[in-house]
Order: C-alpha cells, then sequence, then structure tokens
C-alpha cells in the first residue's frame, strides 16, 4: 500500500460533481459522481474524495495530488455575484466602462440596451499619475492624493480593486506604486494592476481582465480555503491543483492571486482529454461535443491540437487572454421545455440545473427537461439511473410532457412520446446548425471529423446529433460522464505570458536588425520569468517547454494576425521564419499578402508547460457482448425494440448493431438503427453508419 500513487480530478458541474481516481501504478481509472451543491460546491467535493477512499479502501497519505476544476468564478460573472469593488484610472478616462468599444449590443435593435458596466460609476476613482505612449512618465505617483483615495475605499467599503492606468502595459511602475501604497494604506484589501495580470495592448479590454480578476477574487479566495480545509480535514497532504482556461493547471496559490485565469477552465479540461483519447485511438481530427446539466458546448481540434483564441466573452464581456476556443451551441439535460406565446415549441435556455433537477429527478422540480424527455422515450431506464443509486420518476416526467403536448394541440394516446421527441429534434437542430456553421467558419469539412461525445448527456444525444448534422463517426469514451474531471487529471502545468513588443522587422534596414535582437532579447527575459515561475508549481513537475506566437501586421492596418512558431522550427526563430509564416497566413485569410512589405509586431506571448508525469490510461479487457434484455423505445414516431447492454461487457473488439441502449454508471448511450459501434482498444466506442449495399 506505502508504494501506491494516487491522482484525484475533480470537474464541479452545475449538476453533477464528477470524480477520476487514478492508479498510478496499475494504470487503472476509477470514477465517481455526487450531486452538487450550489450553495457551498467544496462539500460535494469533501463527499465524493471520502467516497473513492472508502470504496477502493486506500490511503489518503498515498495521493498525491488533487486536480480540480469549477465555474464558480464564471457563474458569478454571468450572474454578476462577484465583489464590491473599486477601478482606479488614469484621469480623464473615468467612463472607459461606459464607453468600451462603441458597439451596438444588436445591429438590428436600437432598443436593446447595453451591458451594465462591471463597476457603477460611483466606484470609479481618477488619479494624476500618468505615463505617454511610449511608456514615459508624464506625471508621477502623488503620495498626498493616494493618501485621500485609500481613505474614500475605505469609507466605499469595497472587498477589491483593480488599477487600469493609460499606457502601462509599456511599463508597469506607476500601476505597482499605487498597488503597493494602497496595500500599505489599506492592509488584506485585494488589489489587481493590469500592467501585473495582462499588459497588453487596449486599454478596455485590460481594463476588463484587471476588472474581472478583481471582481471573482475575493470569492474564489474564499472558496479555494474553504477548498484546502476540507481536503486536509480527509486526510489528504498533496498539492491542489487548479484547471485553467488554456487547457493546463496551476497551483492553488497562483489561482488565487490570478482566478480569471479559471473562470472557462471547465470546457477546457473536457477537450484536453479528447485529445488524448483521440490519439490513442489515431484519430486526430475532432469535434468535441460536451453537453451537461445546463448546456452543451463544442470545440474544433484539428491534428491533435486543441483550437485557442483570444477573442472571447465570459457573461457579457470580452476576454483577451488566451483560452480553449469553446463554443455553446445548445441545450443541456437541464434545459427547461416551454411553448411561447405562439405556439412554438422552445427548449431552453433555462436550466433546471442541480436545485430542483428535472421533474423526474423528484426534488421538486415542475418543468419538464431535456432529462424528462430521455427517461419518456425509454432511453434511460428510471430504475437504473446512475447504477440504481438514483431512482427516477417516469410517471411524473411523462404527466409534465402531455402538459406540453396539449399546448401544442398534440391528441392521442402517445401525444407525450410525441412532445418529447419533437423537443429531442428541436434542441438537435440547433445544435447540428451550430456545428456546421462552426465548421464552414473554420474552412473545414465535416466528413474529416469525428464527433467525441461526452458529458452526462453527450453520449445519450451524441448519436441523434451526429444523424442530423450528417456526421459518419462518433467516439464515446470509456467514462464519459467524468470525462471533464479525467481532463483535469490529464493535464500538464501552464501559464501564458504577454508583452508588449513594438518592433519592426522583415525589413533589410539596420532599425529592422536592431528591433529583432530586442525582441529576441524580451523573448529571453520572458522565458526566465516563466522557468522560474514553473519550478515553483511543485515537485511533481519534470521538463517544461514553451510555446510562443508573435502578434504582427503590415505597417498601417489597424488589428493584428498571431502567428504561432512550430515546435519543430522553435530553434530555427529568425525574423525570416516569422515573416514567411505571417504572409502565409495573410494570404490564407484574406487571399493576398505583401511579401516586400516590413511587418510590425505588437505582441509577444509566451506559454509555459511544466510537464507532469502521464497518467496512462488502461487498456480494456476483451469481452464479447451479451443482450439479456430488450427496452421499447420511441424514435421515428414509432415504438423499437432496442436491445439493452452493459458497457462493460462491451470489450476490446466488441460491435454491436442499431437500435441498441448501451448502459453505463455514469451515462447511457442510444445506438440508432442504421449504426453500429465497435469498441477500440482502450475501450472506447466508435459510432459510424452503417455501409448502404
Amino acid at each position: 500500500m506505502a508504494d501506491k500513487r494516487y491522482r484525484i480530478g475533480i470537474d464541479v458541474g452545475g449538476t453533477f460533481t464528477d470524480f477520476v481516481l487514478a492508479d498510478m501504478a496499475e494504470r487503472e481509472l476509477w470514477f465517481h459522481k455526487e450531486p452538487s451543491v450550489p450553495d457551498d460546491p467544496s462539500a460535494a467535493v469533501d463527499q465524493g474524495i471520502r467516497a473513492l477512499i472508502e470504496n477502493h479502501r486506500i490511503s489518503a497519505q498515498s495521493v498525491e495530488l488533487v486536480v480540480h476544476g469549477t465555474t464558480i468564478g464564471l457563474n458569478a460573472i454571468i450572474q454578476r455575484r462577484g465583489a464590491k469593488m473599486a477601478l482606479i484610472v488614469s484621469r480623464g478616462t473615468r467612463d472607459v466602462l461606459e464607453i468600451a468599444r462603441m458597439r451596438l449590443p444588436s445591429s438590428y435593435d436600437f432598443t436593446e440596451p447595453r451591458e451594465t458596466p462591471l463597476v457603477p460609476r460611483n466606484l470609479v476613482f481618477e488619479v494624476s499619475a500618468r505615463m505617454d505612449a511610449r511608456g514615459r512618465v508624464i506625471d508621477g505617483v502623488d503620495t498626498a492624493e493616494i493618501k485621500a483615495l485609500a481613505a474614500q475605499l475605505r469609507s466605499a467599503d469595497v472587498e477589491a480593486v483593480a488599477i487600469m492606468l493609460l499606457n502601462s502595459y509599456r511599463d508597469p511602475s506607476l500601476e505597482i506604486e499605487i498597488g503597493h501604497a494602497l496595500r500599505s494604506e489599506l492592509g488584506e484589501l485585494l488589489i489587481t494592476e493590469s500592467s501585473v495580470v495582462w499588459p497588453e495592448i487596449r486599454e478596455y479590454e485590460r481594463c476588463l481582465v484587471a476588472g474581472l480578476n478583481s471582481y471573482i477574487q475575493p470569492l474564489m479566495t474564499s472558496y479555494f480555503d474553504r477548498l484546502e480545509s476540507r481536503v486536509k480535514a480527509v486526510g489528504l497532504e498533496c498539492p491542489i491543483y487548479i484547471t485553467a482556461n488554456n487547457g493546463g493547471t496551476l497551483g492553488i496559490d497562483t489561482a488565487r492571486s490570478r482566478p480569471i485565469d479559471t473562470v472557462l477552465s471547465g470546457p477546457a479540461s473536457g477537450v484536453v482529454a479528447s485529445t488524448r483519447v483521440g490519439a490513442a485511438s489515431d484519430i486526430s481530427q475532432l469535434i468535441t461535443f460536451d453537453m451537461g446539466g445546463t448546456s452543451a458546448d463544442i470545440s474544433v481540434c484539428q491534428r491533435g491540437i486543441p483550437e485557442f483564441t483570444s477573442s472571447t466573452f465570459v457573461g457579457d464581456f470580452p476576454l483577451m487572454m488566451p483560452v480553449v476556443n469553446v463554443a455553446a451551441i445548445g441545450a443541456g439535460g437541464g434545459s427547461i421545455l416551454w411553448v411561447d406565446e405562439l405556439g412554438l415549441l422552445k427548449v431552453g435556455p433555462l436550466s433546471a440545473g442541480a436545485a430542483p433537477g428535472p421533474i423526474c429527478y423528484g426534488r421538486g422540480g415542475e418543468k419538464p427537461t431535456v432529462t424528462d424527455c430521455y427517461v419518456t422515450l425509454g432511453i434511460i431506464d428510471p430504475d437504473n439511473f446512475l447504477s440504481g443509486r438514483m431512482q427516477l420518476d417516469a410517471k411524473a416526467a411523462r404527466t409534465a410532457l402531455d402538459a406540453i403536448a396539449e399546448q401544442l394541440g398534440m391528441q392521442g394516446p402517445d401525444r407525450a412520446l410525441q412532445a418529447a421527441e419533437a423537443a429531442i429534434r428541436v434542441a438537435t437542430a440547433k445544435m447540428a446548425t451550430e456545428i456546421n456553421k462552426l465548421l464552414a467558419h473554420a474552412g473545414v469539412d465535416p466528413r474529416d471529423f469525428s464527433l467525441m461525445a461526452y458529458g452526462g448527456a453527450g453520449a445519450t444525444h451524441a448519436n441523434l446529433l451526429a444523424e442530423e448534422a450528417r456526421l459518419t463517426s462518433v467516439l464515446v469514451p470509456t467514462a464519459p460522464g467524468t470525462f471533464c474531471a479525467l481532463g483535469a487529471v490529464l493535464a500538464d502545468v501552464r501559464r501564458d505570458y504577454v508583452a508588449n513588443a513594438r518592433y519592426l522587422i522583415g525589413d533589410a534596414g539596420q532599425r529592422a536588425e536592431a528591433d529583432w535582437n530586442k525582441l529576441t532579447a524580451q523573448l529571453a527575459e520572458m522565458e526566465a520569468e516563466a522557468g522560474r515561475w514553473v519550478e515553483k508549481e511543485g515537485d511533481l513537475i519534470g521538463a517544461h517547454d514553451f510555446a510562443v506566437s508573435i502578434n504582427l501586421r503590415y505597417p498601417s492596418q489597424a488589428y493584428e494576425l498571431e502567428i504561432f512558431i512550430p515546435p519543430e522550427q522553435r530553434d530555427q526563430l529568425s525574423a525570416e521564419l516569422v515573416s514567411r509564416l505571417f504572409h502565409e497566413e495573410h494570404q490564407k485569410l484574406y487571399g493576398f499578402n505583401e511579401p516586400d512589405s516590413a511587418l510590425q509586431t505588437s505582441t509577444l506571448r509566451l506559454g509555459v508547460i511544466g510537464r507532469v508525469a502521464p497518467v496512462t490510461l488502461p487498456d480494456a479487457d476483451s469481452a464479447r457482448p451479451s443482450s439479456s434484455d430488450t427496452r421499447t423505445v420511441w424514435h421515428g414516431g414509432r415504438y423499437l425494440e432496442a436491445a439493452v447492454y452493459r458497457r462493460e461487457e462491451l470489450g476490446q473488439g466488441a460491435a454491436v448493431a442499431g437500435p441498441a441502449i448501451i448502459e453505463q454508471p455514469d451515462t447511457t448511450i442510444f445506438l440508432l438503427p442504421g449504426w453500429h459501434a465497435e469498441a477500440g482498444r482502450q475501450g472506447t466506442l466508435r459510432l459510424r453508419r452503417e455501409m448502404q449495399g
């Protein structure tokens, strides 16, 4: 027992909290789910860890790492439940959040209101400290002014402060000096300097990064404190890592100081797991499909690499930090069905969540959901949900759907079934439309991609979605209901850095050569800083490497292209290489380039990846399926008899034909007529259309 080493991955969702226990020595994985506790998510974490230790009879001291993902920060931003905070800006820029980017919320509706600013105007304070566009100080920090400002902040009783001065991305010294002075005056008040958390040009977006970090920092700090206390109370003495927006993880202390790095981490973990499972199945072109209790998300991975973006939204606010590019495309299992004033059936966006949940949960829910449709249609067995740990009320679900059918004017004894199938078709059509739009925008052929389905409802809905979107292949991992938790435990440590780098390159002149030398020297400084950070993140980290990208443009262009330096060409980094990559990308996107033109760099980006000893995905045993039961399922307007299989019986090489139901503790897989499923080496099911003769 003393030689055993384990890791625990945790993903806190709106409906369930998922767990993965990895045995590092025996190459085994165990999975577990607990109902989420919205009032205190750490309570479900406590219950789940205790259950894993008890059920698998392991020692708490043998757990070497806990990796935790949560949407607490994201939910606080969306629901506006963050801290009471103040914003400090340069004199004359008090309205930076109101002015934003001067864009209407809707080009077609002049009456649609704009988003409410993150910080009310009465809590935005101006200071005289200022620097010019080249980073030269115009007015320094006025000590008396800062003392008066501290008194105002104390009187306002704020919990956090963000500082954003004009042009501070050039030089952080003024912001750091103000932050230090305020900490001296106000003690433990949480303060975020924009040039420390993300020093990138464009004041509004930089202000939001600092503001959002401050907005959620008190909440997240309190949660991380409770999480640490609960983990220690269980007897674990291991480090805790927190999943990050970029698909990596951070030490809990880094996450406390930079909670903005974690707000979109949940979906990113699933994409990380998808690339690992896809690689094990020799499939590198993936559309990830994560359907949980409240929403469905997709991401595109090409050549086994997730797609990243530095242009996304968190609630109403743009976020310019690098994140795994995940798009919300539709309803989740808890999305509520309703009929609008025109008599049209709608699904979502409101969700029943974990409390009260779908009607069939029997926890007080009064509105039918997508999960109620699965139960009514016969796809989910109400007596075997979560392996029988939770009994579902099929009668209550059908009664609620009968009421929806009545509103829709449906007739006959099967009208509840018709309403349930109609709702599933509405949700599926919306998802398929969004998938096709995203793939068209990316310029890729959907026939080249496989759908990787996970989340509590992803595997249940995947075949329906693939049929609607005309995809030919679906992958279902061995534990789709806890897949994001698996992604958490598979991830390496990663943090991204950004620096202002305004240089001229790609020209034969002396200035271009001197500027390139300055850029490479700046990159070396960033690598040294990143190396020092990763060495402090824990003893489990082995070697580390870097990912480099540069934002460039032609002279006088308004926006830049981000050019990624391929890892295999990192050692040959040169101005000529960067210029060639830029011209090729510009030609690809816009249909022309100017290869004789010099280029302007604006931003230098660096990602440091600390490699953690990998969790090995276990091979599946060889087993042949045996169906001893069938279930009546309503599909396509009629009853079907579907064979029922247990997932653990589908070992390497096992194959089944639809219609079929494949049940496992964390989800149910629905295999349509005309499709077949085959288990790969690690038990991953691949669903494909039957070849037409």
